[in-house]
């Protein structure tokens, strides 16, 4: 009689393989937990396998409609060539200067363009009353329109550059240098902080600085040409691909000797501490 044989027959050799896919797909997956993922890289390769899987995908969107990448950080739809940037940059121009022309601003707001910046001036009667930095209702509602134009560029810009200038009160001698100068700074800063709560732009891009009234724009000796002086501007730079220092960003990092930026998740850093 023939013997049977012993065992579960030819099928035992998956039981092997099963066991070193899994080993594997273990490896890999603490390869890619100890790597760090390059934005523009991920970009190119989703879009390998799916051109149309980060255009307009509202379902994967987050930190107020920006698109997420794999680590949590919020990432251009699509990578601009320098080309896409200026054409973008130069749009943000007109459609600030048809804002003007359209509210009939051109008193209080002036709109003007540089090589690969763009340059927006508010007069104090926007934003403020005399001597003060909190936000007028009507100041909140230029913002808002000017916030929704920024935005349609984010992608294209490299720094958004708040600055607050101040008047001299009196002609025959200078400021109080404390009160002078954090009332420009606090100016450029409040305008910021509203800018930066609608979520338009990273805000790694975003600074705000007082000058005080060290960069004065006409005389200060009548009251028309002291609210002059008492403005705030906006300084939008586009990306320059072919800086060799990167960015705004980057140039940041390399001046102080770090190779790269800590990692910002939902908005606040690894440390629970403020300041």
């Amino acid at each position: 009689m023939k013997k049977q044989r012993k065992g579960g027959g030819g099928a035992n050799w998956m039981d092997t393989y099963g066991d070193m896919v899994t080993l594997l797909l273990c490896f890999f997956v603490l390869l890619y937990s100890m790597s760090t993922i390059d934005q523009q890289k991920w970009v190119q390769l989703v879009q390998s396998f799916n051109p149309d899987a980060l255009q307009e995908d509202t379902a994967n969107k987050g930190n107020g409609g920006q698109i997420l990448d794999p680590t949590g950080e919020p990432t251009d739809a699509v990578s601009m060539d320098q080309q896409q940037i200026n054409t973008s940059i130069e749009q943000l121009y007109q459609d600030l200067k048809g804002y003007v022309s359209a509210q009939g601003a051109g008193e209080n707001i002036s709109v003007t363009r540089g090589d690969g910046y763009v340059f927006i001036s508010f007069n104090d009667a926007v934003f403020f009353d005399g001597d003060s930095y909190e936000l007028r209702p009507d100041g909140e509602t230029v913002l808002d329109d000017v916030a929704q134009i920024l935005q349609k560029a984010s992608g294209a810009i490299d720094e958004l550059r708040v600055l607050g200038h101040t008047a001299q009160a009196y002609t025959d001698r200078t400021n109080n240098v404390t009160v002078d100068r954090f009332l420009a700074s606090n100016r450029a800063t409040v305008v910021l902080v509203y800018l930066q709560e609608k979520n338009i732009l990273d805000p790694a891009r975003m600074v705000s600085m007082g000058y005080g009234q060290w960069r004065p724009v006409a005389p200060n000796d009548n009251a028309a040409d002291r609210a002059k002086n008492r403005r705030v501007e906006l300084i939008v730079t586009g990306k320059d691909l072919s800086n060799t220092l990167g960015d705004d960003i980057e140039q940041y990092y390399t001046q102080r000797g770090t190779d790269s930026p800590l990692t910002i998740q939902n908005g606040t850093a690894a440390s629970t501490n403020t300041g």
